[in-house]
């Protein structure tokens, strides 16, 4: 190619070029990163002295940000395939209840009753899908319905079976139990015990447990919550079908157009929302040792909430699994640092609303700012 020709291909007005700063400005993750920097530098200043950043105030909130990262990632997902799934927090109550019944009261192994229990939540998420396929009805409206009935189950079974809404000894039939292991263990238990013995973390000084480290190693809810957001900024980024997630939130006929298996992306989110909640629910019942039929309330919204934060779109095709997993953190961060700076702990959904509203404005602005939409 000549000289010529290449000066013309670079030139070409038809090629919008843009800069660096632009393409960080115009990311989801904007004002999840600006929301994390504004709420641990709030919490620097007010609760350092605390315990908040001490080993086990660092576990503490890392763990509740943990919970709500599972289900965000899931969220995060659909609702960039342009759905939503109400029935988030149900299913989470429902999953729980499930593997303490098949467990407990019917006397299954542990292993076989999560299996189980994992193949019933993620069938129930493709009906989820299939409904609001075949159907054309709005998500909204199909797992609205699906939040009422399996909260029904779940208050349902255990009274049935055990005449109460709390089924215990979880922790005990799942003594050795290889698979739930995956969900309420720990791993690098010896590191932490060195760290300890070093000095570098804190210990216990009376007691029987004197001399060993109060946080003695990493949860698996913890492992779980970033093996999902590395595997689903993975997949959203780095694949085919993250594209066709995009593609099919963004405009789902023309992304049919294109060849794109709109029916089938949409019918498999709604299973990998379910697959997030069920991993939530067993982690948490493998950590309190049971199920309760008000597990998971509200957990719906607060997942839609912090994939909002994140800079998700709710009309979707726009979105990212690291915001949402910003979002997350800035829940767990903002829950546990009330409670570390002496604040009324029913501010918390104060605190939360003004960061969703900061967020939301902010991603807006910035984004019309930069592409000139009105």
């Amino acid at each position: 190619m000549s000289q010529t020709a290449q000066s013309q291909t670079v030139s070409d007005e038809r090629v919008k070029e843009m800069s660096a700063l632009r393409r960080a400005l115009i990311r989801p993750e904007l004002g999840g990163l600006v929301g994390t920097v504004a709420v641990f530098t709030f919490f620097l200043l007010f609760a350092f002295d605390s315990g908040m950043f001490s080993s086990q105030g660092v576990m503490n909130w890392s763990t509740v940000s943990a919970q709500f990262m599972i289900i965000a990632v899931g969220a995060c997902l659909l609702m960039i395939a342009g759905e939503f799934d109400l029935s988030v927090g149900s299913m989470i109550g429902f999953s729980g209840m499930m593997i303490a019944i098949l467990s407990v009261s019917f006397g299954w192994p542990v292993w076989l009753a999560i299996i189980v229990t994992f193949a019933v939540c993620i069938a129930i998420g493709a009906l989820n899908g299939y409904i609001v396929i075949r159907t054309g009805l709005p998500s909204f409206i199909v797992t609205l319905a699906f939040l009422f009935i399996l909260r029904g189950f779940t208050i349902y079974l255990p009274q049935t079976i055990e005449r109460k809404t709390i089924i215990s000894g979880v922790r005990d039939v799942a003594e050795g139990d290889w698979l739930a292991a995956l969900f309420g263990g720990k791993i690098l238990t010896g590191f932490f015990t060195w760290m300890g013995k070093a000095g570098l973390i804190g210990t216990f000084e009376r007691g029987t447990r004197e001399g060993q480290p109060v946080v003695d190693g990493i949860p698996m809810l913890i492992v779980w919550a970033i093996v999902l957001v590395i595997f689903g900024h993975i997949l959203l980024t780095r694949t085919r079908f993250g594209n066709w997630i995009f593609a099919s939130g963004g405009d789902a006929e023309a992304a049919r157009n294109s060849g794109v298996p709109v029916s089938r992306v949409k019918i498999l989110m709604f299973m990998f929302t379910a697959f997030c909640a069920c991993v939530f629910a067993t982690c948490q019942v493998m950590e309190f040792g049971s199920a309760g039929a008000d597990r998971g309330l509200l957990k719906e919204f607060e997942a839609i909430i912090a994939v909002v934060i994140g800079g998700a779109l709710l009309t979707g095709g726009y979105g990212s699994v690291i915001g949402a997993a910003l979002g997350a953190l800035i829940f767990g961060v903002v829950q546990q640092g009330l409670f570390f700076a002496g604040v009324e702990s029913s501010l918390f959904r104060v605190f939360l609303g003004i960061i969703l509203l900061f967020a939301v404005i902010l991603n807006t602005y910035i984004r019309r700012l930069i592409t000139g939409e009105r």
